[in-house]
């Protein structure tokens, strides 16, 4: 193979290796954050749904939590529909 050639290859392993380290590698860590998010909500907690419903966790299993809202109406929702908790400075 003559210079021209590994020059192209290398630019592939690098356009390559740049693409994993800003698109792919970012996304699984989110994906990693949000499992584990879902994964310690507990009964009690204050949380944010992904649609900006606030609410309180009063009743949890496996997939799924019951979110009572500050009107009184509670409804279930899976765990991963969960954006963030809610703390003190987010009222």
């Amino acid at each position: 193979m003559d210079t021209t050639t590994w020059i192209m290859v290398g630019f592939l392993v690098v356009m390559f290796a740049g693409f994993y380290f800003m698109m792919v590698r970012p996304q699984r860590k989110r994906q990693q954050d949000q499992a584990q998010l879902a994964a310690n909500i507990k009964i009690g907690d204050r949380v944010i749904t992904w649609s900006g419903i606030y609410g309180e966790v009063i009743g949890a299993d496996d997939d799924t939590l019951v979110i009572k809202v500050e009107s009184g109406a509670s409804f279930r929702m899976a765990r991963m529909a969960v954006a963030q908790k809610q703390f003190e400075d987010n009222k």
